[in-house]
């Protein structure tokens, strides 16, 4: 990533193209500790039977500075439709005076927050998908690069990861550097450079006219997983930019109107037949 990030609405809003307000199941509000802070988690649980299910923990964008987990709602309402227990993420935000390193560690501990909690939750802990968008697909992928000991048993590397216009390459954002203190913290916490052998699956979702997150990245980050020996899947649309916009010109403030929703739709149904070919959809019990 190159440039400044401002306050950008997550796409999953738009992709799904239904919110909260319109589902039949009412999202619930839990908390779990993370490095001594109280964490919201919004979560939706699919009606029918109390099964373990599969589990998709979801972080919005805004670049780490902006936005809320309500703005996942969208997405989050698609997976609970398949079966899902979806758990949104309200990590810390550098505008309340947090840096990067705090919302990482907010994302680890979500996962394992899932985890320790899935009998009471009703989630398969083998089955724990994790989804982002820009700045929340680097969360994403943090948790499950720099799994940090924890002093439990819990681990914080989901068992999948769908990862939207991501923000895996992150050592020469100057935007970066400012909200994390410098170069060297900013090289520490990107993705990209700390590939390592054993990470999950990985799908990336890429606009190929993207200038905030480039193309590039995204192709340089799924090469180096598969030296590691990893499985690394980049889908890269043509003719879109950041989010799937088709206002290339100007990708860093949000243009809903520019959202190609037919790109965008189709991003996230290969999300979707991502995770079934994993076996997370047909343990959801769906089609």
């Amino acid at each position: 990533m190159r440039h400044k990030l401002t306050t950008i609405l997550s796409a999953a809003i738009l992709v799904a193209g239904t919110t909260l307000a319109h589902a039949s199941g009412v999202p619930q509000t839990e908390e779990f500790e993370s490095n001594g802070a109280r964490i919201a988690a919004r979560m939706l649980t699919p009606s029918g039977a109390a099964a373990a299910r599969p589990a998709v923990v979801l972080f919005h964008g805004g670049g780490w500075s902006e936005g809320e987990a309500s703005w996942m709602d969208g997405v989050a309402e698609q997976y609970a439709q398949l079966g899902f227990v979806t758990v949104s993420v309200e990590y810390r935000l550098s505008k309340d005076g947090n840096t990067p390193f705090d919302a990482v560690a907010d994302a680890r501990n979500a996962i394992r927050w899932v985890r320790r909690e899935a009998g009471r939750l009703g989630v398969n802990p083998d089955k724990v998908a994790a989804l982002g968008t820009s700045a929340g697909a680097h969360l994403a992928a943090s948790a499950a690069i720099f799994d940090e000991p924890s002093g439990d048993s819990y681990s914080s590397v989901p068992n999948a990861l769908v990862l939207r216009s991501p923000a895996i390459s992150v050592e020469e954002s100057n935007w970066f550097k400012r909200l994390s203190g410098g170069a060297s913290q900013a090289a520490a916490l990107s993705p990209v450079l700390h590939i390592r052998p054993g990470l999950p699956p990985m799908l990336l979702l890429q606009g190929a006219e993207d200038n905030i997150t480039l193309a590039s990245d995204a192709e340089r980050f799924c090469q180096r997983m598969k030296e590691k020996g990893n499985v690394c899947s980049l889908k890269v649309y043509p003719g879109v930019g950041h989010l799937f916009t088709r206002n290339l010109a100007n990708q860093e403030v949000p243009d809903y109107e520019a959202i190609d929703r037919e790109v965008s739709g189709n991003a996230s149904e290969a999300g979707v037949q991502f995770l079934r070919q994993l076996g997370f959809v047909g343990a959801a019990g769906a089609p």
